[in-house]
């Protein structure tokens, strides 16, 4: 009880007050033990207890949902976070269901990005805690990037007492997932920004200074270019900071992997930055211009003139390798256990490795035709720019609107892009290929085959871009 009994009726009625409500549907009883006296101390005879008790009333309040998670408009989701629902009571678990079976929208936590025209197949039933008043569901597989998810709770819940939802549940406007973000810089200092590859915004680098290539790492934005310039970001690419390089060299390239992010650039410059802001002077062992740099496999692997390659563990420490060819490599990337390197001026030069340490030269396809120019044979042909891995393909891109791709990086395809403008910047990121060049060409692609042009808003041309995913 609650507290000691009062009286009332002098001294003949006494209350008393529970502490906590009564249940529902339940029978209790009520017993007076013989301790209990009159005023006089007479004791009663024997215990009273009532012999059938009372029965409290069936409990007939619904169910509400207290809480969701992710929350309504909550953005940043991570891709891989599960779904959850509070409710205000402890529910009947057997009437808390989900679709585990496919994706249309059954069970009574739902989960859609369509308005429920369909809705994401849920690995497993939902499991409960909180004493029944928190359910939680986890999706089959990842959700998609910059996507927005609404939560519905239908009315086939109940709580313990079997009341249903009044009515059912819906977020208004859902969540969203991390958004994806493609970053591509140029000419004259241009920096333009893209959420899909599609739509693309310019935005200002401070700097007129040309740039040259961008990475993505430690949730931070790094473009390299003339000069030593380095500059970052860190709110998805809007606004930018000048770092100080050290070094007045220009910087082609710049990666990021293991922690570190590596740039390269003219006379063997490499520097390197934990963070992007602090950069540190490495020694290259070679005087030749280093114009890509990569990550994979545990290494650094950075190219440049004549065939120079270079590799390290840490970035820190570099030993050079034998190309086997002379040409200069301009773009390198690793996938599917296949570093692949491509170059040579005029010549479509493409090279493999498996381990960045023997290489060998594979067939681009390029037509090479030797031409006499005041009086001098040369040969003329496709100067391949960049290269990437993703979607289970090699794409590569270069001069007159070349686009080459290839699974394995030892057979190689021309594809058709629409343009003859020249290609420099390529990635890959939310299951779509993103290429960027001359006069602010921009193309993408959701295969590396069929290529779709796109406005950039500008006119300037682009040499460098990344991908990146952001909360």
């Amino acid at each position: 009880m609650s507290s000691s009994p009062t009286s009332s009726n002098s001294d003949k009625t006494f209350t008393v007050t529970p502490k906590d409500s009564f249940s529902y549907s339940t029978i209790y009883r009520i017993r007076i033990t013989t301790v209990t006296k009159d005023s006089s101390g007479n004791s009663l005879t024997s215990q009273w207890t009532t012999s059938s008790g009372f029965q409290t009333g069936n409990e007939t309040t619904p169910p509400t949902v207290s809480s969701i998670s992710p929350t309504d408009n909550q953005s940043g989701v991570s891709i891989t976070d599960n779904i959850s629902v509070t409710f205000s009571e402890a529910m009947d678990t057997t009437s808390v269901t989900t679709n585990t079976s496919n994706t249309s929208c059954s069970g009574s936590i739902q989960l859609s990005s369509n308005n429920f025209s369909g809705c994401v197949q849920m690995s497993s039933s939902p499991t409960s805690s909180n004493s029944d008043k928190t359910f939680s569901v986890d999706p089959s597989g990842n959700l998609s990037y910059s996507t927005t998810y609404k939560i519905r709770v239908t009315t086939g819940v109940k709580d313990s007492a079997g009341n249903t939802l009044s009515s059912q549940y819906e977020t208004s406007s859902g969540f969203n997932t991390d958004i994806t973000s493609y970053v591509s810089v140029g000419l004259g200092g241009t920096i333009i920004t893209s959420n899909d590859g599609t739509t693309w915004t310019e935005r200002t680098s401070g700097t007129s200074t040309y740039l040259g290539d961008a990475s993505f790492g430690n949730n931070t934005f790094v473009t390299v270019g003339g000069s030593g310039t380095i500059l970052t970001s860190s709110d998805k690419g809007t606004s930018w900071d000048n770092r100080t390089s050290g070094t007045t060299k220009y910087l082609q390239s710049v990666s990021f992997g293991n922690n570190t992010f590596v740039t390269v650039g003219g006379s063997g410059t490499i520097l390197t930055s934990s963070n992007g802001i602090s950069w540190t002077s490495r020694t290259s062992g070679t005087s030749k211009e280093l114009t890509a740099v990569t990550y994979g496999n545990g290494i650094f692997l950075t190219v440049g003139d004549l065939g120079t390659i270079l590799t390290s563990s840490d970035g820190i420490t570099w030993t050079a390798r034998t190309s086997g060819t002379d040409r200069s490599l301009f773009g390198v990337t690793y996938g599917n256990n296949t570093f692949v390197t491509v170059g040579g001026w005029d010549m479509g030069t493409i090279l493999t490795s498996t381990d960045g340490s023997t290489w060998t030269t594979r067939t681009s396809g390029i037509l090479i035709i030797p031409r006499v120019i005041y009086g001098t044979l040369v040969t003329t042909g496709i100067t391949l720019a960049r290269v990437i891995y993703g979607n289970s393909t090699f794409v590569t891109t270069g001069n007159a609107g070349t686009i080459l791709t290839s699974t394995d990086g030892i057979t190689w395809t021309a594809r058709i892009s629409g343009t003859t403008k020249h290609l420099f910047g390529v990635t890959y990121g939310n299951n779509t290929f993103v290429t960027t060049g001359q006069s602010g060409t921009v193309l993408t692609s959701s295969d590396g085959i069929s290529w779709d042009k796109r406005t950039s808003g500008i006119s300037i041309t682009q040499l460098g871009l990344t991908y990146s995913i952001l909360p």
